[in-house]
């Protein structure tokens, strides 16, 4: 689409059996804000089977109306019947500005519309602006490992499209009085017509916590030594129930996979409580964390930049330090129950 009578700020929420996704808030409350800049409405998205009551929840974050496309044959998510949806909305009212999660769904959807449209898609936003002259989006990500950041522009196509890193944003406090219009949208395809079928959802084998909903992380570096250093880790993330992450030198040492790696090219995080051991602070590992409400370091290096972001440090081996804390943890816990 070209960019002539294009208006309006659009965000794809994203949801599992019924639950809105937190990069879907983080998008609406950056939406609003740009949206308040362009003079514009906000739109969300919500495709889904059984989520209407949940689109109040879009309201409550800033979005003037919901496109809501409610049927049972989006109860799981599936490229093919999704983009339909998405797609036919994008035509018929012409966007300006589209945004979706950089999840595993997200980045599939996002991908498959923008080719449809024939328009430009950036991925992995962490930082959006507006030049005020063109209405052009500034579309920020990380590039070359993470070395750059890089602003992406699309000046001739509509929508200008871009996945936005869950945790990037900030989530504006909701306000449930908001209201807003709701506008039902029937299902573009029948169950016969789709070519895939879901026959059974598996839930992730181990229980483990997810980085981008965590409340506490305990992520382990190259001061490890070694991967053996990971079952510390692990201890100390299981006493707190919290998630395990890892720097990017840890991850690339193959000492634990790359779906644990916090930073510009791993998951950007905001937790209550970040706990980094044997972590020197790299300004591309301090990128995805530095948002955390407390962030503890643990490090023998009284130097390491690690400390210039933490409110707790500990200067000291790791591997003294981390079982005295699982004691007294279980102790304290002990106590309690």
């Amino acid at each position: 689409m070209s960019n002539r009578n294009s208006q309006g700020v659009w965000v794809c929420l994203e949801q599992t059996d019924g639950k809105i996704a937190g990069v879907s808030f983080e998008m609406l409350s950056e939406a609003r804000r740009l949206a308040d800049e362009l003079s514009a409405e906000v739109s969300a998205v919500l495709i889904g089977n059984q989520v209407t009551a949940q689109a109040q929840q879009a309201f409550a974050y800033g979005a003037d109306k919901v496109y809501l496309c409610d049927d049972e044959t989006l109860q799981h998510y599936r490229t093919e019947s999704y983009c339909k949806v998405l797609e036919d909305l994008v035509r018929e009212h012409s966007p300006e500005i589209l945004l979706l999660g950089a999840t595993n769904n997200g980045r599939d959807l996002a991908a498959r519309l923008a080719a449809r449209l024939e328009t430009g898609l950036s991925a992995d936003c962490v930082a959006l602006a507006l030049d005020p002259e063109t209405r052009n989006l500034i579309q920020t990500r990380p590039a070359y490992g993470g070395n750059i950041m890089a602003e992406i522009l699309c000046p001739v196509k509509r929508p200008q499209m871009c996945t936005i890193r869950p945790n990037a944003m900030e989530r504006l406090e909701p306000d449930a009085s908001k209201t807003g219009e709701l506008i039902a949208v029937p299902a573009s395809l029948k169950e016969e017509a789709l070519r895939t079928k879901v026959l059974e959802v598996i839930a992730k084998a181990g229980g483990e916590i997810s980085l981008t909903d965590a409340q506490i992380i305990v992520s382990g570096g190259r001061g490890l030594g070694d991967e053996k250093g990971f079952e510390l880790i692990g201890e100390l993330a299981a006493a707190l129930n919290a998630a395990v992450g890892a720097s990017r030198a840890a991850v690339d040492s193959g000492w634990i996979p790359y779906e644990h790696q916090v930073g510009q090219t791993g998951k950007t995080v905001g937790p209550k409580l970040y706990i980094a051991c044997g972590i020197s602070g790299a300004l591309q590992h301090l990128a995805g964390m530095k948002t955390s409400d407390v962030i503890v370091a643990i490090n023998k290096d009284e130097e390491a930049p690690i400390f210039g972001v933490a409110n707790y440090g500990i200067v000291g081996d790791l591997y003294q330090v981390l079982p005295v804390m699982i004691e007294e943890l279980k102790a304290a816990f002990a106590a309690r129950s």
